[in-house]
């Protein structure tokens, strides 16, 4: 009975990476591409493997409970960082927003930036020329 319960983690997993990939698909740019993929598939991929962990807790196989609990933690903890640095770097680089996009809210910090890196970049040609 508890078995089941693990193989309903297992199928709504799936359902969210299904939703995620459409989303990969689908939407109109980049950030939302990677919300996309941060949410969903996220959220999927854990709910996957805390149902595979389950199942090899339950069955006595310990050992493969014990590597998918390790690798949703990895998911976990790395899926979103990456795809907010995918999204810092494309924002400041100058990848426009959708065009239905209501609010930018990081316009002036990433203006700084854009100005810090310039200036930074302007220095260190300068130190590369002299010497």
């Amino acid at each position: 009975m508890l078995e089941n319960f693990f193989y309903v983690f297992i199928g709504v997993g799936l359902v969210f990476d299904l939703f995620g990939c459409i989303g990969l698909v689908r939407l109109p740019d980049v950030y939302n591409r990677a919300q996309a993929a941060t949410k969903c598939v996220t959220l999927g991929t854990c709910m996957i493997l805390i149902g595979v962990a389950g199942i090899g807790f339950i069955g006595a196989n310990w050992q493969m409970g014990l590597k998918a609990v390790i690798c949703a933690a990895f998911v976990l903890l790395t899926s979103p960082v990456a795809a907010h640095a995918i999204c810092r770097g494309a924002y400041i680089s100058g990848v426009p927003l959708w065009t239905g996009s209501v609010e930018d809210a990081f316009a002036d910090r990433a203006q700084v930036i854009r100005t810090q890196q310039t200036t930074e970049g302007s220095v260190q040609s300068e130190e590369a020329e002299t010497t």
